[in-house]
């Protein structure tokens, strides 16, 4: 992507920013250009679990939710297809992002992800589109993050000792 004639990666970065009284949240002018130029601005919300609301380009979450061949079979057959359709059909709405870059957030999704009108949000980019965290669930997530790297390089450096010391 080119953003004032530089070349960028798409939905990359950390942007700050308040959700307002209506509930919406103004992007970047990189993030919207991003949304502009992957969908024209058609995207997909959903509330994840962790506590973040997704926001992708329809194209995107089409292809997420393609990753079972009969969805019908599966969801007579498992209560947890049943559940986890629930949680995408509840949770997930398709918008429009505003030609002033704003996407409005429904009140049952800012009401489950303690997204408070006023408050202070952080936007991440996740490569396939953003998300839209509470300041405080993103610092706890960065802490997560953080946590198992240095879990997952420790276990790494101690099989790398036992493999080099004839273990």
């Amino acid at each position: 992507m080119d953003y004032n004639g530089v070349c960028m990666l798409s939905f990359c970065g950390q942007d700050n920013g308040t959700i307002d009284a209506n509930g919406r949240v103004k992007f970047s002018p990189r993030i919207f250009s991003d949304f502009k130029e992957k969908c024209d601005c058609e995207v997909v919300l959903h509330a994840l679990p962790e506590g973040a609301l997704a926001v992708y380009p329809e194209d995107i979450y089409s292809n997420m939710r393609r990753g079972e061949a009969k969805p019908a079979e599966s969801a007579g057959g498992s209560l947890v297809f049943r559940r986890n359709l629930r949680s995408f059909g509840a949770f997930s709405s398709s918008e429009r992002i505003s030609a002033q870059g704003r996407i409005t957030i429904p009140p049952a999704f800012r009401e489950r992800l303690g997204l408070v009108p006023n408050n202070e949000i952080v936007v991440v980019g996740v490569e396939i589109g953003v998300e839209i965290w509470s300041i405080e669930l993103w610092s706890e997530e960065l802490s997560k993050i953080d946590e198992h790297a240095i879990e997952k390089g420790e276990r790494e450096m101690a099989a790398d000792l036992v493999i080099n010391n004839g273990g």
